[in-house]
């Protein structure tokens, strides 16, 4: 396990010394400790990733050199995702098969850009059409220049890839500040990408808290973008800082979404589904569909098929066959998800099922819980929870689940369910939401766009969108007429 800072190609010390300790979640146990990177590391970062773009390759590389490069780091984590998912499990406290999945996501995603970056080689110059035909003028894209990717602790290399890997595809170089939570993953991908050939100075790593390491890196005025996914309170700082530069932002915030469903849909695949929009990855997963609204008339029968259910779900350490529910990621998030439950009882939500701490000796566990007949000014109703808590309300009309689907300050995700295609199509429509899903609940692909509405974001990831994140537009007009212009000289 690596714990120095990746910079310019080289694994070094943070100048203060200092470290920061690396906490299995499931035991409660210190196995690693991590450098705490300071603002004259983050420069000396900065620097080196400037000096790459100004001086070095890889933007002046072609799109299909570039792309040579992102598949050998998707082979590379291909064949470590067992090793690499191990690694995750310890430091975030998610179950094995999930981590597993997240890795073969994390190799697709640099596939998906390697492909995108000859797409972008390949790409004829947009010739534009002018009312002027003495002027001729086309369109170039060319990378925004130094990045600072600032990550989360809930999909930690994943969240790092989705900002990595369309990056480097444009050719732009990187500064990268994984949690301080979660930072293992974040360098074994430097050391992955110093492997398969990647230049000194393309990709930096700097492991931090977000006072001494984030806030230097987004107020740097060497940073051309800074691209951030976490929560709304650190976004808007992050916002702030880098307002004095008027940099490049990307922003992909919290959410608190919905899920609609309808009286005709089919209990099994309702239940099924809640519980992968709440009870996946312990709940802490921005896009969750927390706020479940169900028709009155399949109401009580859908929570009692739902506790049932819930009920079964084992808990424990995410390397211990067939868990499905690990720890909360530490104790700082274990207390304020214990507090909002205690919140929702106080505040008179009917208590289903969970609630507690299961019997294990220890670890930031908490079994999944489910909250019914929730107010929609509860203080659980609104405010993102980022653990395994689902709150749940009747409906009777589709234009009200509407109304209480979209009153929500975020508009990250929302899903509907129903037999009825037309209804799902009508109501999807009118949800205040980037994402939307259609009798099912968080499926994300590399290939569509992820970002939301409102307090949600900024900006779009994935897909051809995530690309573009990294882009700038330049217009080149040429006067073309042997004829003088004729407006001093007549």
């Amino acid at each position: 396990m690596k714990s120095e800072l990746f910079i310019n190609g080289e694994w070094v010390a943070a100048q203060s010394g200092e470290m920061i300790d690396v906490i299995n979640p499931a035991t409660e146990e210190i196995f690693h400790r991590v450098a705490s990177a300071g603002a004259d590391d983050v420069n000396a970062a900065v620097q080196a990733a400037k000096n790459a773009f100004d001086t070095g390759p890889w933007a002046n590389m072609n799109g299909m050199e570039r792309a040579v490069i992102l598949r050998k780091i998707a082979a590379e984590i291909e064949a470590r995702t067992d090793e690499l998912a191990r690694l995750e499990v310890l430091d975030n406290g998610k179950p094995f098969p999930e981590a597993q999945w997240d890795m073969e996501d994390t190799a697709g995603c640099f596939s998906f850009y390697a492909n995108l970056a000859e797409e972008l080689h390949n790409a004829p110059d947009e010739e534009i059409a002018l009312g002027d035909e003495r002027f001729k003028t086309h369109v170039v894209k060319e990378p925004v220049g130094v990045v600072g990717a600032i990550v989360p602790w809930n999909y930690p290399l994943l969240m790092a890839s989705w900002k990595v890997a369309p990056a480097l595809a444009a050719g732009c170089t990187i500064v990268l500040k994984p949690s301080e939570v979660t930072s293992l993953t974040a360098l074994e991908l430097g050391q992955v990408a110093k492997e398969c050939g990647l230049p000194d100075g393309v990709l930096n790593i700097v492991t931090g808290y977000g006072a001494s390491a984030g806030q230097p890196l987004s107020e740097h005025p060497d940073v051309d973008k800074i691209a951030f996914t976490g929560s709304v309170a650190t976004g808007s700082r992050v916002m702030q800082s880098a307002a004095s530069d008027i940099k490049n932002l990307s922003l992909e915030l919290g959410g608190k979404s919905p899920f609609v469903i309808f009286g005709d849909s089919d209990l099994d695949q309702a239940v099924e589904w809640i519980m992968f929009g709440i009870f996946w990855n312990q709940g802490e997963v921005c896009s969750a569909t927390s706020r479940v609204l169900v028709e009155e008339v399949i109401y009580e029968k859908l929570l009692a098929r739902l506790k049932e259910e819930t009920q079964k779900i084992t808990i424990g350490d995410g390397m211990n066959e067939g868990v499905l529910l690990g720890p909360i990621v530490n104790k700082k998030q274990y207390d304020q998800v214990m507090g909002y439950i205690s919140t929702g009882i106080d505040e008179g939500a009917r208590l289903i099922t969970g609630g507690d701490k299961p019997a294990l000796n220890k670890g930031y566990f908490i079994k999944p819980t489910i909250f019914a007949d929730v107010d929609e000014n509860s203080t659980i109703w609104r405010e993102e929870i980022f653990g395994p808590v689902v709150c749940i309300k009747p409906f009777n009309k589709e234009s009200e689940a509407i109304r209480l689907a979209n009153d929500s300050e975020f508009g990250l995700a929302a899903a509907v369910m129903s037999k009825d295609s037309a209804r799902c199509e009508r109501v999807a429509r009118a949800f205040r939401a980037g994402i939307v899903w259609i009798n099912c609940s968080q499926p994300t692909f590399v290939e569509a766009p992820w970002g939301g509405y409102k307090k949600s974001g900024i900006g779009r990831e994935l897909g051809k969108w995530g690309l573009e994140n990294y882009l700038e537009t330049k217009q080149i007009t040429r006067f073309d007429d042997d004829s003088s212009w004729g407006w001093y000289l007549k």
